[in-house]
């Protein structure tokens, strides 16, 4: 049986526009053309783009999801190795989980946590780097823009995101609960998450943060991140970063 492109985007919940991207650069060729000119997608390539998939759940680039697709491997040895790849990364979060919730405790209490406690299961350089391949593909690709990682300090990355995922937990809870987004505990908390930014040589004023949050209300890979984390985050975060910027 042949699925059309519309077809499997259905089933994969992978966009027309993503699997015309993939067809583009060789990563999912279809199985055949119709007379039409219609992309025509089998069995087979409807496991590739499954496996695709697995890999972006891993947070590799595309380019890499197609040099490991194109070796010579059965199929059972790739999902083999996915599995693996996947049960580590699970094992990863579940203990940045852990530390999460130790930090709420700690902090419920008023206790401060050791200071080795701070970063466990955060990511090291290499896994940093890994992390990272998809945004810089992006923005070379899209803007023509190097994020350079040469010379990237992986203790001021862990401590960056551990505030970024403080930052961006709390604001989705704001939205959640209805606190419109110029209430004093929404200005609070982008007043802590700069001076945060500001303390660690990263100089952010009220302005640069609005324009930043807009960018990402405009840009395709950083809408998607957070509207991931929580439908309407974006704009919520754009809106509130505007109002404070304007005190």
């Amino acid at each position: 049986m042949l699925y059309t492109v519309k077809e499997v985007s259905s089933l994969s919940n992978v966009t027309i526009k993503t699997l015309h991207h993939y067809h583009k650069i060789g990563l999912l060729l279809p199985q055949q053309m119709s007379e039409a000119g219609y992309r025509l997608y089998g069995t087979a390539e409807l496991e590739r783009l499954q496996q695709i998939l697995f890999y972006r759940e891993l947070d590799f680039s595309l380019v890499q999801i197609k040099q490991l697709l194109d070796r010579d491997v059965e199929r059972s040895g790739i999902l083999s190795e996915q599995r693996i790849l996947l049960m580590k990364k699970a094992g990863r979060l579940e203990t940045i989980m852990e530390t999460l919730e130790k930090s709420i405790r700690a902090m419920e209490v008023g206790d401060c946590m050791e200071k080795q406690e701070l970063f466990t299961g955060f990511a090291n350089e290499k896994e940093w780097e890994q992390a990272l391949q998809e945004q810089k593909d992006y923005l070379r690709d899209t803007y023509q823009f190097d994020l350079n990682t040469d010379t990237m300090d992986v203790q001021e990355m862990n401590a960056q995101a551990k505030e970024a995922v403080s930052f961006m937990t709390d604001m989705a809870s704001a939205l959640v609960a209805g606190i419109k987004h110029t209430d004093g505990r929404v200005s609070m908390l982008i007043d802590e998450h700069l001076a945060f930014l500001n303390q660690n040589g990263h100089p952010v004023t009220p302005q640069d943060f609005a324009n930043q949050a807009r960018f990402f209300l405009q840009d395709d890979f950083h809408l998607g991140m957070l509207e991931g984390q929580q439908t309407g985050l974006a704009y919520y975060l754009t809106a509130a970063a505007e109002a404070f910027a304007e005190r």
